[in-house]
């Protein structure tokens, strides 16, 4: 719910300021919440290798997907995001998969599949589908595998340092390349716009680049991941329907049926178990999906 409002309003955002400022800003205004929640908790220093894995969270979720997606939606509306952004639950899972060995079933992926095939159709059906490629789909597609690396190396991170300690040490970590990001735009064009426009800007500061991941990245941790993100197959149908709401984009018949089908296949790839090696207890520590941590 709270990631589905980021398209539509980058949308709004981008109308009036700047998608360097909008992209770089947000991380600033949420590395600001960050510091502020680590200092008064006083959480320990990640160590060692943990910096390096949180460079890479940070490079996918806090500079990748935000700068992407903020210049791609100054030629693109909501809806056209939305068709690409759609594949980021597949691409979430392989990367998973990869990265965290999980083994899914077959059932797994043909319920991913058709669930992005959902998706994609679902969103095809809109105004500013895939009718025509151009230079927005290629920022879509790097902001997907940005987000894709960045989600599965914070759900595993989250195991050790928890959930919001992730996001917030990786805002942190970014945040001296965003604050001069955020500089160097405003020295280009002072950033005017209006108080909706603003306000915009402050929910993708305060809830898509910091309260969100506190769920999305506790989500993860517990697992597995690569059935998790299938949760987010339902974000597409939210994010249309606020792209019409909001900003007037139209809504068809085609919402209807499509975001149905999303969310049953959605639903479906959540449900399928994974595979266990034989030698797995089913109560030993490596057969859990990271409770234990």
């Amino acid at each position: 719910m709270a990631f589905s409002f980021t398209v539509p309003l980058t949308r709004l955002a981008v109308e009036g300021l700047a998608p360097l400022f909008i992209g770089s800003g947000r991380a600033v205004v949420a590395a600001v919440l960050a510091a502020a929640a680590l200092a008064l908790t006083r959480q320990r220093l990640p160590r060692g290798v943990q910096w390096l894995r949180l460079a890479v969270v940070a490079g996918g979720v806090v500079v990748g997907f935000p700068m992407l997606t903020s210049f791609a939606l100054t030629a693109a509306p909501a809806s056209h995001g939305a068709v690409v952004i759609a594949l980021l639950p597949a691409a979430t899972a392989t990367t998973a998969v990869l990265r965290g060995r999980e083994r899914p079933r077959t059932a797994f992926w043909v319920a991913t599949g058709a669930g992005a095939m959902a998706a994609v159709s679902f969103a095809v059906a809109q105004p500013g589908g895939f009718g025509q490629l151009h230079w927005t789909d290629l920022l879509f597609f790097g902001a997907v595998l940005a987000a894709a690396v960045g989600y599965a190396e914070g759900g595993l991170l989250a195991r050790e340092l928890g959930a919001w300690q992730t996001i917030s040490w990786a805002l942190v970590l970014a945040s001296p390349l965003m604050a001069g990001l955020v500089a160097f735009s405003v020295s280009q064009q002072s950033p005017l716009g209006t108080p909706v426009q603003w306000a915009a800007f402050a929910y993708l500061g305060v809830v898509s680049m910091f309260l969100g991941f506190f769920a999305w990245y506790h989500g993860l941790a517990i697992g597995p991941m690569a059935q998790v993100s299938q949760v987010q197959l339902i974000q597409p149908v939210m994010t249309i329907c606020w792209a019409a709401l909001l900003l007037g984009e139209q809504l068809t018949w085609a919402t209807t049926a499509g975001g149905l089908a999303v969310i049953i296949c959605a639903g479906a790839a959540v449900r399928v178990r994974l595979n266990r090696p034989p030698a797995m207890s089913a109560g030993g520590p490596e057969s859990g999906t990271g409770l234990s941590r």
